[in-house]
């Protein structure tokens, strides 16, 4: 059998119709019909489109799936996950949860009845604990947003099936290539493919995997349904960013891990996260479960106030102050004051967003730079202290 890295390549198809080694874009919102109903597989892009279809295959293949569904966010993907439910159905949920998800769990979802509780999947007796009998879906990220807990979804995947229950699994942070939790036994699989599979910040996107046809199928109804479909030339970003997907993550794993071991000596740093470091908690269930540990490194300040936060995430030079993740460029993000402040400040410190937890997407530069660049900003925050920035 061939090396995952080439079926990965080859398994992006040339165009049967004139070579292109480039998948077309299909940039067409309709199809010519020979007759009413009879066509060559297409009749409008919202239902289906060569160029959405293609990547979909690809994802699939990548997720060892049976049908992926490409989406126009990450949160359209999850919104579509969650349309599998029901009024009165219950949700348990990792308690370290994105923000976006939270605030679609917590203000859409739970006025149509549907219920979630948050529990700490890292130790899966707290899952088995918060299932009841109207619990139809476990939702975990892992490693989870921005706090890198792992939870054993082979573990968590037998709870599910024991009681009933669909176990989904936002995998945005590992990406297929580290992980793929359909195999390890969950149902669904999520990813904001604005993330690693785009790769290069210029695309947003979400994606949903099912293991089954059954469930791939209403997946596809929901997409059709809802109309939040991938557009054709965003299908093709994110195919032509699977192309390297590869070699991008190994080096994202490569810097995160130096960068980890930097902060976790430097005497400003509280804590750090980072399933690849051996005292983080969860080190060998993330052994286990995944051939990488990833390109994200989160850390607080031992000054634990969101001004010394600020004031260290506008120093960078290299890392760039925004949100999203997971691209060419470096990133550093306040996740109580960016991605998690529609979480409660209780629940968030609760789930270990404390207020100066600093979460970094590291790059693809220089590992060196890298490190010179967070320790550039540390001096500079300790030298004029006096201009942390007033949060109001």
């Amino acid at each position: 059998m061939s090396n995952i890295v080439t079926q990965t390549i080859h398994s992006i198809p040339s165009d049967p119709l004139t070579g292109a080694i480039s998948v077309p874009i299909y940039q067409t919102s309709t199809f010519v019909q020979e007759a009413p109903g009879v066509n060559l597989g297409y009749d409008y892009s919202r239902t289906n489109n060569p160029t959405r279809a293609t990547l979909e295959k690809i994802v699939a293949e990548l997720e060892g799936g049976h049908t992926a569904a490409a989406f126009s966010s990450g949160l359209a993907a999850i919104d579509a996950v969650i349309k599998l439910l029901q009024a009165g159905d219950e949700i348990v949920a990792v308690d370290d949860i994105y923000g976006g998800a939270f605030r679609l769990f917590t203000h859409i979802y739970e006025k149509f009845g549907i219920k979630v509780t948050y529990t700490d999947s890292t130790n899966a007796n707290n899952v088995l604990q918060a299932i009841n009998s109207k619990t139809k879906l476990i939702w975990i990220e892992t490693p989870t947003n921005p706090t890198l807990k792992i939870s054993d979804i082979e573990v968590i995947a037998k709870i599910a099936k024991a009681y009933g229950c669909l176990l989904c699994v936002d995998n945005t942070f590992a990406s297929p290539v580290l992980q793929q939790p359909l195999l390890l036994g969950a149902d669904l699989v999520v990813h904001s493919a604005t993330k690693y599979l785009g790769g290069h910040c210029d695309l947003i996107a979400g994606l949903v995997i099912t293991k089954t046809e059954e469930l791939g199928s209403r997946i596809k109804f929901i997409q059709n349904a809802s109309g939040a479909v991938l557009s054709p030339f965003d299908s093709w970003l994110i195919i032509r960013g699977i192309e390297t997907l590869h070699l991008r993550v190994k080096q994202h794993c490569e810097n995160a891990a130096a960068v980890a071991k930097f902060l976790q000596n430097h005497p400003a740093v509280d804590k750090v996260f980072y399933p690849g470091l051996q005292d983080h908690p969860n080190h060998e269930i993330a052994k286990k479960q995944a051939k990488g540990f990833g390109g994200v490194v989160s850390f607080t300040l031992k000054e634990d106030t969101e001004a010394a936060a600020t004031s260290f995430v506008t120093s960078t030079k290299y890392f760039k102050l925004a949100e999203s993740l997971g691209g060419v460029k470096s990133l550093v993000c306040h996740p109580a004051a960016m991605t998690h402040k529609s979480i409660p400040s209780e629940k968030r410190r609760a789930a270990g967003v404390s207020d100066s937890l600093i979460r970094l997407s590291v790059g693809l530069e220089d590992a060196a730079d890298l490190i010179d660049d967070l320790n550039q900003a540390f001096h500079t925050i300790a030298e004029k202290p006096e201009q942390h920035y007033a949060v109001s």
